[in-house]
């Protein structure tokens, strides 16, 4: 046990305490994954239990990997037998041995996000719904939040629909799943879902696997949803060694489902739970730290602590003031170059963090001009590209025919002679039929549509069966690379001869790489295709390898949202567009757990700073086509001035030229007076009275329209001239009436 000497006292009473349910409150830098290694180093050390009834779940395969090599640095190689691993890749392996108890074969499909827009799209135009109203996205949220709520389509339609629009989302969440189960396919929500659904209908199953795992540890536990709530739940209930680890500080994927109540609620839920409080920050100057918790400390909704660190007290945190959104990029790149002469530091010890993907336009638009190599994270990942997902879909079907998304993709590519409208009957006669759309191609002369048709699906279906014989007899790379070239594609974008064709052929000739290297990885068990196809599905954004181009540079500065930063860090931060309604968003003004998630993902942002934190706020910014004016984000005024340095302004008064613009005084900035303002409740608003602004300044109403939420008011400001505001948005005093 020599290792532990590596600990400090609360990591190493965290680490050695191991009997019965337990609470790791791990702040930011505080050592968490280390304390989770050596957790179950000490497990397996101590001989409570072999490798194989060890179960660990994390986020990223990023971080099991990590996790696994460490602790095989700790004890040895018998750590390659732990189960550890994602929430979805753990329970596909577990879904792929019991699949055919819950009516699956256990060469289901997993289908990504794309896959599952694709099968919503269809479904809403065979409906022949308004694909504006019925958004595939915003139907994929609603049956993503339904199946994280564990609401199945039934009791969605029992208990779900209020209106004509539930109904239609309903019927389509019925069709969607009854359409997953007819191509042998599941979802990421049914990679959680489905192992619930083994256990109601065969607790046979249930019970071989809680007398498996003798000791249950789950990582980011503040991230977890119902469904790994109640999965966790489960398995842990023979023997209640539950361990989980995470800080409710940095609970800030609500979007995604996770519920910070799981962690907020988890002494309560397990009787006689230990909570171990890891308070010691590693990686934060004092001064960050210490800005990080003045942010924090104005949350209500939390587990009491107090983050720490013995490093230096640092630099003061840098404030940056912006005219304009390209000024702010400007001054933000001339920092990095002048951080990179003074402090020595490459591209890679910097990261740009904002709110939404949009932003970083402007930081990559600066960044080139400077010269500056820079890799744009939450992009287009390398397996969602065409080439490689038309790829994929013959390799699917090579394990798996009837993934119907799969036969759609490419039954026309290359061209075949299979038309739009061909593949339009074939589809409606197999929902008639209630048969899947593989199974109907196979009986196609029953269908009687045409001989010219029947001679190419018959060509088609032979292609696929016999890639699905040699999948039986190849490696992953050797199908692979058979699929590759016979099925045309390779063959066609060479020919093409373009520059986008050409970089598409080499994107292909990468994914034959990555099957090549997966064959002759020892550490993999299985080298079939089967086994590529369901690591690949299961990879994270973190997991990629390569930059968006395809290129191994590795010395570039980080742009990402600060959804993204969460788990990394830097030597210097950039955290850009500090803006009311920018951040927090406008969309999280209208409860105090959404604003308080907002405040938890700034806490996020701040502390991802290891030497140098910069904040910055331009005062004007183009928004859906228009120029917006902007008061500072009211989090900087969470921030103890002590670790705030006094606002860098803009060398150049770059105002937007016709603009009446109003230097904000001391008064109206980040210090005071604005951030207090306190609008009124405006339902009682009517024509004729006298309102202020923040922004805007006096003005008086002209005329409201509309009601409930989508109440309108017409303003007259002196300063500003007329404005159209949407009351549930508008902060506005009335100050009389007229």
């Amino acid at each position: 046990m020599d290792f532990l000497k590596d600990l400090n006292e609360a990591q190493r009473a965290a680490a050695t305490d191991v009997d019965g349910p337990c609470m790791i409150i791990a702040g930011a830098g505080s050592g968490k994954t280390r304390v989770l290694t050596y957790r179950i180093a000490f497990i397996l050390d101590q001989g409570m239990a072999d490798p194989f009834q060890i179960l660990a779940l994390t986020f990223t395969n990023k971080a099991a990997r990590e996790m696994k090599e460490r602790i095989e640095k700790l004890i040895g190689p018998a750590a390659k037998n732990l189960w550890m691993g994602t929430f979805h890749s753990v329970f596909a392996r577990m879904l792929r041995k019991e699949a055919e108890k819950i009516g699956f074969t256990n060469s289901f499909t997993i289908y990504d996000s794309d896959d599952s827009l694709t099968l919503i799209r269809k479904i809403v135009r065979e409906m022949n719904l308004d694909d504006k109203k019925f958004k595939p996205k915003t139907v994929q949220n609603y049956i993503s939040g339904a199946k994280n709520s564990l609401v199945d389509p039934d009791e969605y339609a029992a208990n779900y629909v209020n209106d004509s629009f539930t109904n239609s989302i309903a019927v389509i969440y019925k069709k969607y799943n009854t359409r997953l189960f007819d191509s042998n396919a599941m979802d990421f929500d049914d990679l959680l879902v489905k192992p619930l659904d083994l256990f109601d209908r065969h607790p046979e199953a249930l019970y071989r696997y809680q007398n498996k795992f003798s000791f249950v540890l789950i990582d980011e536990f503040q991230d977890t949803n119902l469904a790994q709530n109640k999965i966790a739940h489960l398995l842990s209930a023979k023997h209640q060694n539950l361990c989980v680890v995470g800080d409710d500080a940095q609970s800030i994927y609500s979007f995604r489902g996770a519920t910070i109540d799981n962690i907020l609620n988890f002494r309560k839920n397990y009787d006689g739970a230990k909570m171990f409080k890891l308070e010691q920050n590693y990686r934060s100057t004092g001064n960050i730290v210490s800005a990080a918790n003045s942010i924090i400390a104005k949350n209500k909704n939390q587990i009491p602590k107090l983050i720490y660190t013995e490093n230096q007290a640092g630099e003061l945190i840098r404030l940056l003031e912006a005219a304009t959104e390209q000024e702010e990029s400007r001054m933000t790149v001339d920092l990095i170059r002048e951080q990179k002469m003074v402090n020595h530091f490459s591209n890679r010890d910097f990261a740009i963090l904002y709110r939404t993907n949009a932003q970083s336009r402007v930081a990559e638009t600066e960044l080139r001009r400077a010269g500056i190599h820079y890799r744009v994270f939450g992009g287009l990942s390398f397996y969602q590209r065409k080439e490689i997902k038309d790829v994929l879909a013959y390799m699917k079907l090579a394990i798996n025919p009837k993934d119907e998304s799969a036969i759609l993709r490419i039954i026309n590519y290359p061209v075949r002679g299979i038309g739009q409208t061909s593949i339009d009957k074939m589809s409606v006669l197999a929902n008639e039929n209630s048969i899947s759309l593989w199974d109907l191609m196979l009986r196609l002369p029953e269908f009687k549509l045409g001989r010219r048709l029947e001679i190419a699906i018959d060509e088609f279906t032979t292609q696929i069966k016999s890639y699905g014989q040699k999948a039986q007899q190849m490696n992953a790379w050797e199908i692979a690379s058979h699929i590759g070239q016979h099925t045309g594609i390779l063959k066609e974008l060479h020919q093409e001869n373009s520059i986008e064709s050409i970089s598409r052929w080499e994107n292909v000739q990468e994914l034959l790489n990555a099957a090549r290297e997966f064959t002759e990885d020892p550490e993999n068990d299985a080298h079939s295709l089967d086994a590529f196809l369901a690591e690949i599905s299961l990879l994270t954004d973190q997991d990629l390898k390569t930059n968006p181009d395809g290129s191994q540079e590795k010395d570039y500065v980080t742009l990402m949202t600060m959804h993204a930063s969460k788990g990394l860090e830097f030597p210097s931060v950039f955290v850009v567009g500090l803006e009311e309604e920018l951040f927090p968003s406008f969309l999280s003004l209208q409860s105090r757990e959404d604003l308080e998630e907002e405040r938890r993902l700034f806490y996020v942002a701040t502390t991802r700073a290891m030497q140098k934190l910069t904040l910055s706020y331009a005062k004007s910014r183009y928004k859906y086509g228009n120029l917006q004016y902007n008061e500072p984000s009211r989090f900087l005024a969470d921030i103890d001035p002590a670790h705030l340095s006094t606002p860098v302004k803009s060398k150049k008064e770059n105002y937007p030229s016709g603009a009446n613009w109003v230097r904000p005084t001391r008064k109206d900035s980040i210090a005071g007076g604005s951030l207090s303002f306190s609008a009124d409740d405006l339902t009682s608003l009517v024509t004729g009275m006298q309102v202020i602004h923040q922004k805007f300044g006096e003005g008086k109403v002209l005329s409201t329209e509309g009601s409930g939420q989508d109440r309108k008011a017409v303003v007259y400001f002196s300063n500003k001239g007329q404005k159209v505001l949407l009351l549930k948005y508008a902060k506005l005093k009335i100050m009389k009436e007229s």
